[in-house]
């Protein structure tokens, strides 16, 4: 390749590189390396080779690091940060709320505008609430099409409004129609975007993102940035940032965008809208968070986590293993493959604690673990923890509440 090269004088064939190669694009010939044409210039070899007979060009390696091509983007012209403002049969989703109260803080360190991106059809009110909520200027796509999201229609819309005004930051809440559309923008407008974001701050020097999020299983914490490309997206997790406080003195400016969508040629058509359950709970909005794992042993024995969530005014939640077993719909996954959530009180019954359930839920404020294994690691987090077996405990916890009452 014209970008690396081996100097075959210098090289030794001791197969460093080769080992080095994350995809295989090093191979050995006449015990001499050889750069195969799959080569991405990540620049493993040249670090692992003691004898230095790989070269990267300089130029190269610049464009590597900096993740420039050759052509470089103005960003003079992106300003401002956008929240999208998920709504769903008219209503304003809360995690929202919690992006314009974000957005707010990094607006005022960028001294920029705050904007929401609001979507729908016949949304009255929407957009007063949404400046009432901190947003400098609401941008109002109304068409029948937008209705209810589908994809390919809200995409098409908010690239278009990306090209058009060119914002700096653009937040999305971790929501499932969040994840489906973020990466779906992304692609389209070739920028970055970081998922599942728990912290946001802003560079002020450089006057860039600074993208916080849970990495290996919530054991670190990775600051990811994105330099030279935008708008600087992220998705974030609802939950984990302060609700904005509602002023209704607050002027703004609604701006009306008319999307150019048409029906024909849809990759997708809503026929009815049917919900599961009736009575179901929002996880990421309840109060009090009832969950059972894998110790309740069968999917019968959800009704006794039940009957207590309902006696508590609260929510069903459950852990992944019971959820891959078939005992219990998707919607009630707490962890990082399901949903984050931050109670006033979570209740684990049976759940031993693996790590990828404990980054959904230990940003609870109390949390009361029941388990039969005095070494389960969900004890480490918990606020109280009960050593005994849940088939006794959680029926008399609930009877006793029935007898007593719940006290707020």
């Amino acid at each position: 390749m014209e970008n690396i090269k081996v100097i075959l004088e210098k090289c030794t064939g001791c197969k460093l590189c080769v080992k080095a190669c994350l995809f295989n694009a090093i191979e050995m010939v006449d015990k001499k390396a050889v750069i195969k044409d799959n080569c991405n210039l990540c620049g493993a070899c040249v670090e692992a080779c003691k004898s230095q007979a790989i070269q990267i060009s300089k130029k190269s390696a610049e464009s590597r690091l900096s993740g420039r091509g050759s052509e470089e983007k103005d960003l003079s012209a992106y300003k401002g940060v956008w929240v999208f403002a998920e709504q769903r049969e008219g209503k304003v989703i809360p995690v929202t709320y919690e992006l314009l109260g974000e957005g707010r803080k990094l607006a005022s360190l960028l001294q920029e505008e705050l904007s929401a991106i609001l979507l729908g059809d016949k949304l009255d009110g929407v957009p007063s609430e949404l400046i009432a909520c901190g947003a400098d200027k609401v941008y109002f796509a109304s068409d029948p099409l937008l209705s209810h999201y589908r994809n390919e229609f809200y995409t098409k819309v908010i690239v278009d409004m990306i090209s058009q005004y060119k914002p700096e930051i653009f937040l999305i809440g971790a929501t499932t129609t969040g994840r489906s559309l973020a990466p779906r923008i992304a692609a389209r407008i070739k920028t970055g975007l970081t998922a599942d974001c728990t912290g946001l701050d802003i560079d002020t020097e450089k006057k860039i993102l600074l993208q916080t999020r849970p990495a290996f299983g919530g054991n670190i914490m990775a600051t990811i940035i994105s330099p030279n490309h935008r708008p600087q997206m992220a998705t974030v997790r609802p939950r984990v940032m302060k609700r904005c406080a509602k002023q209704d003195s607050r002027n703004g400016e609604v701006i009306n965008v008319k999307p150019q969508l048409s029906g024909e040629g849809a990759l997708t058509e809503i026929l009815k809208v049917i919900k599961v359950e009736e009575k179901v709970v929002d996880l990421q909005e309840a109060d009090i968070i009832v969950s059972g794992g894998r110790g309740l042993g069968r999917a019968e024995n959800f009704s006794i986590i039940r009957e207590l969530a309902e006696v508590l005014g609260g929510a069903v939640g459950a852990s992944r293993a019971t959820v891959d077993a078939g005992w219990i719909p998707s919607y009630h996954q707490v962890g990082q493959t399901g949903k984050t959530v931050g109670p006033k009180l979570y209740i684990a019954c049976g759940i031993s604690g693996a790590v990828q359930h404990l980054v959904g839920m230990q940003n609870s404020e109390t949390i009361v673990a029941i388990n039969k294994d005095p070494n389960a690691p969900i004890f480490n987090v918990a606020t109280y923890g009960i050593v005994g077996d849940l088939f006794e405990i959680v029926p008399l916890l609930t009877k006793k509440l029935k007898i007593n009452g719940v006290r707020s």
